[in-house]
C-alpha cells in the first residue's frame, strides 16, 4: 500500500525508526512505502546497519526520504570539566555522522547522569555548555535540539528545558518538544505559545493510555501512536502550531508491539495517525490542514453479515427474525426484526463469524474519499449486473467494513441488491435494532484497530480497562458516535491466546436490543434457541449484591441472565450458544444512561462457553 503524498496540505510528516521493527533498511523501505516525508534516524538503528552514513543518507533520498533528525545525544552537561571535554568530543563524532545522512538537527536529551548539571545551583555552567555545544554545531551548519527527558535528573520539564535554552542564548540552539514528557508529566503545554517559533526547533509526537507505573517504563515501553491513548495531543498541538511551528509532526514512539510487527502496515497506521491528528486540531480551529473534513454523520448500523451455515437461519427465526430478501447474484439472505437486519452468507465454509459491517453514512462518497486520505482506501469489489456500488473498507482485523446508506427504491443503495421474498412477516419477539458489534482483534492490531474506528468512521473511544478471563487477561476499548447508533466492543488477549481458550478462539458476536430482555429470552428458549447456561453461583452472588426480588433471580437462573449495574443504569444481557465457529449473540436490554457492554460479567459469560464447545465437541 502506497498512499499519495502530500495528505495533511502544507505539514510534513516523519517517523522515528524506533516506531518500527526490523533492520534500518527495512524501517526507510517502510517508512517510504507509507508514504512519510522523512525519517528520525534512532542511532542503534545506523551502527546496527553495515553501510556509511553517506550511504544510509543516498539510500535515504532514494527513497524520496529527508533525514529530518538524528538521535539522540545523551548526557552531554555535566559538572566535571574533564567528561564535559569528552562528551565534546563525542558529540563532534556524531557531527560527522550527520554530515554524512544529510541531517542537521541533532537530538540532545536533557541529562539522567549523577554528575548532571542542575540549572538550579550552577551559576550558569549548564546555559555555557549548552552554549559551547551549539557553537560547535553552528560552525559545522548544524542546529541542537535540546529535550527535557520526563526522568531527567535536573531538567525534567518542557518549561524548564526552555529556561536553558533561553539562557544560553545561541541561534543553533531550539527545543524538541515531546508529547510523551509533556503531558507523562500533566505538564500545562497551552504556554508553548509564548514561545518564539524559531526556537521550536523539532516536534515528537506520541500517545498513552494512563498506566500506574514510574515514566521511563511507561515510556520505554507502552507510548502509542496519536489516536490510540488517551492523551490530549490536539491540545498540545495547537499552541505549537500557534507558536509558528514550521518543521514536520514527526513520531517517536517505543512500543514493544510495534516493535514485532509488520514494519509497512505499522507504517501506514502511524502515518494515518498524524493525518487525523492535523485534522482534529484543525477542525478544532487552531491548525492549518487545509483540507480537513469532519467525518459524515452516521445514521446507525444498517447491517451486519455473518458468515454462517443453515443453524444460523433457524435461530433468526426463533428470535422473531423474517426472512425479507434473497441476493440478486449470491448466496446470501436478508433477516430483520425492527432495525436489526443481519446478512447471512451461506458460501465457503459456513464457520459463524462477523465478516462485514454495514453503517449508514450521511455523505457515503465524501466518507470513503475521507477513508482514502486516512490511508483506508476501499477495497476494489466484486460486484455482479445491477448490484449497487458500495464503498468496502477492510479493518485491521480483516473485517468488510461498508459506508453505505438504506433508501428503498434507490438503485445506489444496498437494498436494491436483494430481491424481496414472499413469506409472511414474524410476529417478532422484541428484538428493535442492533446494540453493538463485538469483535476480538489479533494481538498485534488492536491499537490499530482503535486507531482505525475512531478515525475513519469518526468513532469516540469510551471506556477501556482490563479483565482476568480465564485464561488469561483480556483488554477491552468501546468506540461510538456521539448518538451511541454505531457502537463496537474490541477486546485482544493479551497473551496472544488466541481469543478466551484454546476451546474458543477469537469470538465474534453481535449484540441485539431489546425491549424487554426476560421476554424475548422466554420466548426464544420456547422455540429451541439455544441459551448459554449461567452457573447457579453467579446469580446466588447477584440475588446479594442488588437486592433482587426472587422472582426476578429465578427467572435469571431460568434464562442464563447476566446483569451489570453501575451508577448511570443496569445491563442485562442473554447469550446463545456458539453457532458454528466463533460467533454467538446476545439479546441486551440498557436501563438509564448505563453506556457499558458487559464487561464486568465476561468472565462469567468465557467460562460458560467454553464448558458448552467442550460439552458439545
Amino acid at each position: 500500500m502506497s498512499p499519495e503524498r502530500p495528505a495533511t496540505g502544507a505539514a510534513r510528516l516523519s517517523v522515528a525508526t524506533v516506531c518500527l521493527s526490523g533492520t534500518l533498511e527495512d524501517k526507510l523501505a517502510a517508512a517510504a512505502t507509507a508514504g512519510f516525508d522523512g525519517v528520525e534516524i534512532f542511532a542503534p538503528d545506523l551502527l546496527a546497519h553495515p553501510e556509511s552514513p553517506a550511504g544510509i543518507g543516498a539510500r535515504c533520498r532514494d527513497l524520496g526520504l529527508s533525514v529530518d533528525l538524528y538521535q539522540p545525544l545523551r548526557d552531554i552537561d555535566s559538572t566535571d570539566p574533564d567528561r564535559f571535554a569528552a562528551n565534546l568530543r563525542r558529540a563532534e563524532a556524531t557531527f560527522e555522522v550527520m554530515a554524512g545522512l544529510g541531517a542537521d538537527t541533532v537530538l540532545v536529551c536533557s541529562s539522567v547522569s549523577p554528575d548532571a548539571v542542575d540549572p538550579g545551583a550552577d551559576g550558569g555552567l549548564l546555559a555555557d555548555q549548552l552554549r559551547t555545544l551549539a557553537g560547535r554545531a553552528h560552525d559545522r551548519g548544524l542546529r541542537i535540539a535540546y529535550e527535557a527527558l520526563a526522568w531527567g535528573r535536573h531538567v525534567h520539564t518542557w518549561d524548564a528545558s526552555w529556561d536553558a535554552v533561553r539562557a544560553a542564548d545561541h541561534p543553533a540552539l531550539g527545543l524538541c518538544l515531546d508529547s510523551f514528557h509533556i503531558l507523562a508529566r500533566g505538564s500545562d503545554p497551552a504556554p508553548i505559545a509564548g514561545v518564539p517559533g524559531d526556537k521550536l526547533f523539532f516536534l515528537q509526537l506520541a500517545d498513552a493510555r494512563e498506566l500506574s507505573m514510574d515514566v521511563l517504563s511507561w515510556s520505554r515501553h507502552h507510548r502509542l501512536f496519536p489516536g490510540q491513548g488517551g492523551f490530549d495531543l490536539p491540545g498540545l498541538l495547537a499552541p505549537v502550531l500557534a507558536a509558528g511551528y514550521t518543521g514536520p509532526l514527526s513520531l517517536e514512539v517505543f512500543n514493544d508491539v510495534f516493535r514485532q510487527a509488520d514494519p509497512v502496515r505499522t507504517a501506514v497506521d502511524a502515518r494515518r495517525s498524524l493525518i487525523a491528528l492535523a485534522e482534529a486540531t484543525a477542525l478544532a480551529g487552531a491548525g492549518t490542514d487545509p483540507v480537513a473534513t469532519p467525518a459524515p454523520a452516521l445514521g446507525g448500523t444498517a447491517f451486519v453479515e455473518l458468515t454462517a451455515g443453515p443453524e444460523l437461519g433457524r435461530v433468526l427465526r426463533a428470535l422473531g427474525f423474517s426472512r425479507t430478501g434473497v441476493h440478486r447474484t449470491k448466496q446470501v439472505e436478508r433477516f430483520e426484526s425492527g432495525g436489526a437486519r443481519l446478512l447471512v452468507n451461506a458460501a465457503g465454509s459456513g464457520s459463524g463469524a462477523v465478516a462485514a459491517i454495514a453503517v449508514e453514512s450521511a455523505d457515503p462518497d465524501a466518507a470513503a474519499r475521507r477513508a482514502a486520505r486516512l490511508c483506508a482506501a476501499p477495497d476494489p469489489r466484486v460486484t455482479g449486473p445491477g448490484e449497487a456500488e458500495l464503498a468496502e473498507i477492510a479493518a485491521p482485523d480483516g473485517t468488510s467494513v461498508f459506508l453505505c446508506r438504506t433508501t428503498t427504491g434507490d438503485a445506489g443503495a444496498w437494498p436494491h441488491d436483494f430481491v424481496a421474498v414472499d413469506e409472511p412477516r414474524a410476529a417478532g419477539a422484541g428484538v428493535t435494532g442492533i446494540d453493538h458489534i463485538g469483535l476480538t482483534q489479533p494481538y498485534d492490531a488492536f491499537d490499530e484497530a482503535v486507531l482505525f474506528h475512531r478515525a475513519v468512521l469518526g468513532l469516540d473511544p469510551g471506556g477501556d480497562g482490563e479483565f482476568a478471563a480465564p485464561f488469561g487477561l483480556v483488554r477491552s476499548r468501546a468506540l461510538a458516535d456521539p448518538d451511541r447508533r454505531v457502537r463496537l466492543a474490541l477486546t485482544v488477549s493479551v497473551l496472544r491466546r488466541g481469543g478466551w481458550s484454546p476451546a474458543v478462539a477469537d469470538p465474534q458476536y453481535v449484540a441485539l436490543a431489546c425491549e424487554d430482555v426476560l421476554v424475548t429470552a422466554a420466548a426464544a428458549r420456547a422455540a429451541g434457541v439455544p441459551l448459554l447456561p449461567v452457573p447457579a453461583n453467579y446469580h446466588d452472588d447477584l440475588a446479594a449484591r442488588l437486592d433482587l426480588p426472587a422472582t426476578t433471580v429465578a427467572a435469571y437462573r431460568e434464562l442464563g441472565v447476566l446483569h451489570d449495574r453501575d451508577a448511570h443504569g443496569d445491563y442485562l444481557q442473554v447469550c446463545t450458544e456458539l453457532l458454528g465457529g466463533h460467533l454467538f449473540l446476545a439479546l441486551v436490554q440498557r436501563t438509564g444512561d448505563h453506556d457499558g457492554h458487559g464487561w464486568a460479567d465476561a468472565p462469567v459469560r468465557m467460562a460458560a462457553h467454553r464448558r458448552s464447545r467442550l460439552a458439545r465437541a
